[in-house]
């Protein structure tokens, strides 16, 4: 089942019409994560425009992880990052927690990642936590406040229109260096 017909038959199966979206909206980012490295090599994948600007690599990994923290977060449970062992995979000078928040260009220009399937793969792992979630989340559960540090509090529902908010960034800012990346080729 392509991603798009997997969408439409989670609205289908779900009756809950926020889980509906935000599994549309967390789904079509998954759909353009394997998209957006298709083909690159090491170099294209950690190229970054100027010395200020981010790779494509860093930006994938950077959504990757704040969806991982933030849904795990939400669930009480630990981060696939851990979890999984994707964080000795990976191999970063980060530290275990580190989601890339508050990176500077010192910190960008450490990432490097070699393989375009890890990250592919770890976004799939990510993904799928998110998917189950979602899929357990009753209407009640969106009026929790998770965070009472913020004014107003945070609620599930509000962090979790965040999260899309920032994967939907990212991956938008990931596609366009792509297209720097292939425009450089030519």
């Amino acid at each position: 089942m392509n991603a798009s017909a997997q969408r439409e038959h989670d609205m289908r199966e779900n009756a809950d019409l926020p889980a509906q979206l935000l599994l549309d909206a967390f789904g079509r980012v998954h759909e353009l994560v394997p998209f957006v490295v298709e083909g690159l090599d090491d170099e294209q994948l950690n190229w970054r425009p100027d010395p200020g600007a981010n790779s494509i690599g860093w930006l994938l990994w950077h959504l990757a992880r704040v969806e991982d923290s933030h849904l795990a977060d939400l669930k009480g449970s630990q981060q696939r990052w851990t979890q999984d062992g994707w964080v000795q995979r990976f191999g970063l000078d980060y530290d275990v927690s580190d989601i890339g928040f508050g990176h500077d260009s010192d910190a960008v220009a450490q990432f490097f990642v070699a393989d375009p399937s890890l990250l592919i793969s770890y976004y799939e792992a990510v993904h799928s936590r998110t998917r189950e979630i979602l899929s357990e989340l009753a209407d009640k559960d969106y009026a929790r406040v998770i965070d009472t540090s913020y004014d107003p509090p945070v609620t599930v529902a509000v962090r979790l229109v965040s999260v899309v908010n920032d994967t939907t960034q990212h991956i938008g800012q990931a596609a366009y260096v792509r297209g720097l990346v292939d425009r450089r080729g030519q």
